[in-house]
């Protein structure tokens, strides 16, 4: 018994000198592998070792707002929403996808799915969507002219919105057109989708987000190819009967 006493005691203290080493040299713990038939949460938050967040996976009440460099900021216009969230590297969000579906109070179908990719700490250049409701469907694939981060930063926008809010309502269209002329808005560039008359169109659009090509099929089956100048005005159709 004296030898076993002896036994147990050695590898506890060999335990937790083990433990103390780890403990110093900062060694983490081996890594466990589970495996799990079914899983039920209300978030998940997939992170790297120094715990920067990588990928959220959320319901709707515990949907996160946006991250920038690490630091979270709220998001009021997404607590309707359930979905993920793409971040980079530096803890900053690279786009995401977000989905709602249901009745609205009024008893009208709302419902809508968008899947994004950004620009580096900016705003998506790449979105992928469909928004459903009572009056109209829409689906389609938007490209946009995202400005470089050092031009017009997040931030940049925060401040461009309380700005315009503290102008009169009449002088608040030309400072978005001031900006948006100086480059330093996002301006569409493609569009690809269905239309209001449940035709489809592509959208090929300048640097300063003005179409100035269309692709056009009718419901009915009326095929053209429209060219526009700067003010929108149709310079040229093409279509099979001309």
């Amino acid at each position: 018994m004296s030898q076993m006493r002896t036994f147990f005691a050695g590898a506890t203290t060999m335990a937790a000198t083990l433990a103390a080493i780890f403990a110093l040299i900062g060694a983490r713990e081996p890594v466990r592998h589970e495996r799990f038939d079914e899983i039920t949460v209300g978030r998940i938050n997939i992170v790297e070792p120094d715990g920067t967040k990588r990928l959220v996976i959320s319901n709707r009440a515990q949907f996160p707002g946006d991250f920038i460099q690490g630091k979270e900021r709220p998001r009021p216009d997404r607590r309707d929403y359930a979905g993920m969230l793409f971040v980079n590297e530096e803890g900053t969000e690279n786009g995401g996808l977000i989905q709602r579906g249901g009745m609205g109070p009024d008893g009208k179908i709302v419902s809508g799915l968008s899947l994004t990719f950004d620009r580096f700490r900016q705003d998506q250049t790449l979105q992928l969507l469909n928004h459903d409701s009572a009056n109209h469907q829409l689906t389609g694939i938007r490209v946009n002219d995202v400005p470089y981060f050092k031009v017009t930063s997040m931030e940049d926008l925060d401040r461009f919105q309380v700005e315009s809010n503290n102008l009169p309502a009449a002088e608040q269209d030309a400072y978005w057109k001031k900006l948006a002329e100086d480059g330093r808005l996002s301006a569409p560039r493609i569009w690809l989708g269905n239309t209001r008359d449940k035709g489809s169109s592509l959208q090929l659009k300048d640097a300063k987000g003005r179409t100035r090509m269309m692709l056009l099929v009718s419901a009915a089956g009326h095929a053209e190819i429209t060219m526009l100048d700067e003010n929108g005005k149709v310079i040229k159709t093409v279509s099979p009967t001309n």
